[in-house]
Order: structure tokens, then sequence, then C-alpha cells
């Protein structure tokens, strides 16, 4: 038992008040959770193509051969046997550890971040009756001294620990790593990671249902129809995908040929491997508690350097300055991608003002991408480009093209109060880190929950 009845009523006054102008009944009105047993039933005997690999003995080099560098995604084997959070990864120790703790499980309107303590999560997470409920995707907990003791029950595998993000400061690398835990139904809607970095996912309890779309796959093909979600209040989710899009990505008239599709039943101690670029889409089919990462790695930096040179001008200096000091063979590496790329290569001499977060002003929720896995990259960059996205000078800030949904973000709010309201809100003491998840992330890959007088989700 993790709730009273003084807990109930406190739970759910938290969550009244960050969705003060939403209709209650909208967070179930779909009836997925009436339907929940069949439907996540069905899920769960449908296909499963991915290819499993017992990765205990696998060197990285072969990793990399076999996967990484076909850009080919799998389910790794026999890599947490000896992780702590085997046994200390459950409900009743997590309520026990950290139940006055916050994590967060979502954005209000405002772009603030939701967070609920453990105790009132878990009863939330195991008395809900919504549609796609509230999920925990807490990317700060490694830096909250009362939840860091995390870190040290899982250990990053072998073939992902070169990630060249860790040659940017902690403060200024963007977000990449999150605590993940949710209910049946909840999930992330469909989506490739951002800035072209690869990813993994370490499944500790429960099963997830993943569906992985090639990455020369158009949007148009794997978004949600008009006609299929026009009467929906929660048109993005990941329980509404598998509805209405995943039939037609089965079907015999799909052309599996030219836009492969991957199916896979994701269970406890299996590791998924993403490659960058790959769309991809996962529901819970019952709890479960993970770990994810995101990483740039030696052969995924043709991918990722375009992307962050545009995107994040700030950062890519810092990181390529310290790039030089303590990996300079891949500084050649780089002038060949920006050959390739038409890009104008950042002369790390010149005096360019780096003191600010990266994350500061610029904000990186245009991906660009049009479905093909090629981006539209500009032809010059360079310390000037950088000083005038830092004075908000070539900044697009509405109509964002968002990472993961492919739709045009709603900015509820536009006036210069409000925008001087979240400049002000980064300043506090957990606003770094907030600020840099909006920067680098949409806010739907955390929160896939969009509280909003439109509905659970915009």
């Amino acid at each position: 038992m993790f709730f009273t009845t003084r807990g109930l009523q406190r739970r759910l006054m938290l969550l009244n008040e960050k969705r003060d102008l939403l209709k209650k009944n909208e967070w179930y009105c779909e009836g997925y959770s009436l339907n929940s047993d069949q439907f996540l039933s069905q899920m769960a005997l449908g296909p499963d193509t991915i290819e499993r690999v017992d990765a205990s003995k696998m060197t990285c080099q072969e990793f990399a051969e076999r996967y990484e560098k076909l850009n080919k995604p799998v389910i790794l084997l026999g890599l947490m046997n000896e992780w702590k959070a085997n046994e200390r990864w459950n409900l009743q120790t997590l309520h026990r550890a950290y139940r006055n703790q916050k994590f967060k499980c979502g954005e209000d309107d405002d772009g603030y971040s939701v967070k609920l303590k453990m105790k009132y999560y878990l009863h939330y997470m195991t008395a809900n009756c919504d549609d796609s409920p509230l999920y925990i995707f807490d990317s700060g907990f490694g830096e909250r001294q009362k939840t860091s003791k995390i870190l040290d029950d899982y250990e990053v595998p072998d073939f992902f620990k070169d990630d060249l993000f860790r040659y940017a400061a902690e403060k200024r690398r963007p977000p990449y790593r999150w605590f993940v835990m949710g209910p049946a139904r909840s999930g992330t809607a469909i989506h490739i990671d951002p800035i072209g970095t690869s990813a993994w996912n370490a499944l500790i309890s429960g099963h997830k249902k993943w569906c992985l779309i090639h990455p020369s796959t158009p949007k148009h093909l794997i978004k949600p129809k008009t006609e299929e979600t026009k009467n929906l209040v929660h048109p993005d989710e990941a329980i509404t995908w598998f509805g209405t899009v995943f039939p037609r990505v089965c079907s015999p008239q799909w052309n599996n040929e030219r836009f492969p599709v991957i199916h896979a039943i994701q269970r406890p101690g299996e590791l998924m491997f993403v490659p960058s670029g790959w769309w991809h889409v996962v529901m819970n089919l019952e709890t479960t508690i993970a770990v994810t990462q995101n990483f740039c790695s030696v052969v995924n930096l043709p991918n990722v350097w375009p992307k962050l040179i545009k995107q994040r001008p700030q950062l890519a200096l810092h990181w390529l300055k310290v790039v030089y000091k303590s990996r300079p063979e891949l500084i050649e590496k780089i002038d060949e991608i920006n050959k390739l790329n038409g890009i104008a290569s950042l002369d790390i001499s010149e005096p360019c003002d780096s003191s600010s977060s990266s994350s500061s002003s610029y904000d990186s929720s245009s991906d660009s991408d049009d479905g093909d896995g090629k981006s539209k990259m500009g032809a010059t960059t360079n310390c000037e480009k950088i000083n005038n996205d830092k004075n908000g000078q070539n900044l697009e800030k509405q109509n964002k093209e968002e990472y993961y949904r492919g739709t045009k973000r709603k900015h509820t709010t536009t006036s210069t109060q409000q925008h001087n309201k979240n400049n002000n809100y980064s300043s506090n003491q957990n606003g770094n880190r907030h600020q840099q998840d909006r920067n680098y992330y949409p806010n739907h890959y955390y929160d896939k929950h969009k509280i909003n007088k439109n509905g659970v989700n915009k």
C-alpha cells in the first residue's frame, strides 16, 4: 500500500493545480482504459521481428561493425545481469527510498515542470484510469543529491561509454539520461531522437511494445492522418498511434522493402539499441521501470555534428575546443563532415564569448528533418552566427517543428510578460537543467502529456 486517504487527496490536489483548465473527463474520454486488457493483449501477441543477440562476450568493435555502422536496431542480452537495479528498482523499494523525492512527469501550459513526489505518483500509477497516463521521464535524477544514488544502480555498457558529449561541461551538455517509469498505456509517441543521436533503453521490469521504422520513411506515412484523429482528444499519444497507424504499418499494402519496419516486445533484462535516425514509438504493456540514455559516438558523429552546429552553435564551439585538446584525431573527421555537408569550419581560435550556457537562449526544437534522414543544413556557421543566436536575432521562436511529434507546437502564451517570466524561471536553483531540457528536447519527449485547456496533450 503506497497511499492513504490523505495521500490521495494531496495527489488529486497537486494534479488539479496543474490541469485546472482541463476538463477532467478528457483524461479518459477515449475509453482506452476500459478496453485496456484486450487491446494490450493484442499488442503483446503482435509480431516480434527484431534480432536478439547475447552481447555478454561481444567486443565493442564487433558491436560497432555488426550493428552501429550498419545502423541496425538490435536487442542486446546479458548486459544487465550484475546491475543493482534488478533488486532495487521495484515499487516497494523505490517508495521506501524516494517516497518524498519529486520526479518529473509532465509540463504545464507555461513550460514549467510538473513534478510529483514518488509516493503520490505511485498511487496515481496504480490507480489511474487515464487513456494515456502520466509517465515519469526524469533527466535530472543524477544531479539531485537525494536521487543521485540511482546512478549507482546501473552501469553504462562498454559499447556506449565513449559518448563524445562527455567532453562538454556537464552543465552545458544536452540532457542525455532519464529514469523512466510508468503504467500500462503510457509511452512515447512516434519520434526520431534529436541531433542525430543514438540511444539505448534498458528495461528492468515490465514489458514494452516497440515499433521502429527506417529513417528513409516519409513523415506523412507514419503520422496519424487527420481523418483518423479529428475526433480524438489525444491524437499524438503512443496508444493512439498503435490504434490508428500501427494497423496500416502492419498491412500487406505497406512497402516493407522500401520502408522497413521492425517490431519488438522488450522484456525485463533486455537492452534496446536505437540507431541514429530511426523513427520509433513505445508503449508500456504493463508497469515498467527502465533507464535510457542518448549518446554521440565516433560512428554517428556524421549525423550528429551537422545538426549540432546548426541547432546548438554555442555548444558546438565549446565542444569542438575541448575535443581539439582531448581527441585531436576527431578534428580531421569533423573537417570531412563539414566538406560533405557544405558547412564552414569553425575557427576555434576566433574570439567568441563562450562563457554563457550553450542552452541559454537557443531553442533547438526544430529538427528540420524531412523524414528522409537528411537535414537542410546551412552553408555557413561561424562565430558571428553564434553571437547572433545568442542575441536572439536568428532564433526560430514559434511554430517549431518538434522532433518527436511532427506537428507544430502551440505556444499558449506569447506576451512579453510571459516571455520574461519563462526566462526568469531558468535562473532558479533548478532552472539550468530545466532550460536545457526545454532547449535540447521538445517537451513531448519527456512528458508525452501537455497539460492544457485542449486536453491532456497538445
